[in-house]
């Protein structure tokens, strides 16, 4: 969904990190557009296209006057991303001055981790994927920012996930025709906040939780205690909150070997991360097998103006199709390097700028805009089911939580 000749190399999980300049540099002042992602291990498959997708605005959008490096961080840790990691990542983009904005990160733990020290400095952020609602909305997310409770520096171009939950309960009850789910999260701040939302929604349209699982101790690997338990119970749908390196691809890989892959499974975007082909994957990680009968959604719109534009420019860049955020983390550069163009590169402009909420950016998404709390004005949720012809997601409709409008994908 979503160079110039030298790209930014990814650091290493400490935080190191290479740049890449984009624009002419005579007489130029430079700039930095900070990025923190999960660059390495299990999560590249995610990190590797939002970061491209940025780059590829960055290049594709100059800013008369200005130069704009590209600095990205790996805020991954033994290939998982790590709070910590994230922590001490966008620590070192405060402390330079060129920096006048960030994009990321990609997880919502990540993102706990970072808001405190973005709010005290003023360095606004724009996440690409970030969907737990707490980061936004009601009294976390004042304990998140209280050094500056009313100068927001968080943004986001994901929708949450009391609506992403929805999107995945109404795909297990209503598509799967499923009147009984199991739910597994990885106890993590997205995985057991969007688990929580399908199990609330789920249960509005009407089905029936038979069951609960959490598996965030580290390093699990054995799920078959877990499933012959959740196959007493006979649901209908298996639901799993969480990423592929959390364990999503494995849980799906030993339902099959368990007995259990003609159950239809779903996640949210957290699984959504490439083909079967796509190295550590969660089509690659499930396998032949598992990966059937699987359902997805992306917090994002699919149906994105001039897409064809934005695939052609994506592969002739990099040699490859888009990721499923590498269009928002390509708008997401692209609201700041609109907002650079007006106001400059201070911080504290580019901050109450892209505040305004009166403002509105035209993206690669289409028009973005963000509420008081840093939240889109999007709320669409995109759709996939595995393809076995392709060996990859499918795309079947997208809804707009806001209008109620579904948009299913032309024959």
């Amino acid at each position: 969904l979503v160079i110039v000749a030298v790209f930014a190399l990814v650091g290493s999980a400490c935080g190191s990190s290479t740049s890449s300049p984009s624009g002419s540099a005579g007489g130029n002042k430079t700039v930095t557009l900070g990025v923190d992602l999960p660059l390495s291990g299990a999560e590249t498959p995610n990190g590797q296209p939002t970061l491209d997708g940025v780059q590829l605005a960055v290049d594709e959008n100059p800013v008369p006057g200005y130069t704009v490096k590209v600095e990205a961080k790996d805020d991954a840790l033994n290939g998982k991303h790590d709070p910590q990691t994230g922590a001490t990542n966008i620590g070192q983009l405060v402390t330079d001055s060129s920096v006048f904005a960030v994009v990321g990160p990609f997880n919502s733990n990540v993102a706990q981790a970072e808001i405190p020290v973005s709010n005290s400095a003023g360095l606004i952020q724009c996440s690409p994927a970030n969907t737990n609602p707490s980061l936004t909305k009601g009294a976390d997310a004042l304990a998140l920012r209280k050094t500056n409770p009313t100068k927001i520096a968080y943004v986001r171009v994901a929708t949450t996930d009391d609506i992403q939950g929805q999107a995945g309960a109404d795909i297990a009850y209503t598509v799967a025709g499923a009147k009984t789910a199991y739910v597994v999260d990885d106890t993590e701040t997205y995985g057991k906040g969007l688990a929580d939302q399908f199990v609330t929604s789920f249960t509005a349209l009407g089905g029936t939780i038979v069951g609960r699982d959490g598996v965030g101790a580290s390093g699990q690997s054995d799920y078959t205690a877990l499933l012959t338990a959740a196959n007493a119970k006979k649901p209908q749908f298996v639901y799993f909150g969480g990423v592929t390196a959390t364990g999503g691809g494995l849980l799906r890989k030993q339902m099959t070997q368990n007995g259990m892959g003609s159950i239809p499974f779903g996640g949210g975007d957290g699984i959504s991360d490439g083909s079967a082909a796509t190295a550590s994957s969660f089509l690659n990680v499930a396998g032949p097998t598992g990966d059937m009968n699987t359902y997805m959604t992306v917090a994002a719109i699919h149906d994105i103006p001039n897409a064809a534009k934005f695939a052609a420019d994506y592969k002739a860049a990099y040699g490859t199709e888009a990721g499923a955020y590498s269009a928002s983390g390509y708008a997401c550069a692209q609201i700041f390097l609109q907002a650079l163009a007006k106001v400059g590169g201070n911080r504290e402009a580019v901050r109450a700028y892209v505040m305004t909420t009166a403002n509105v950016f035209p993206t690669v998404l289409g028009n973005v805009s963000f509420d008081a709390n840093g939240d889109t004005s999007q709320h669409v949720i995109s759709e996939y089911k595995f393809d076995p012809t392709t060996k990859d997601w499918k795309y079947f409709q997208q809804k707009d939580y806001t209008t109620g409008v579904t948009t299913t994908a032309a024959p």
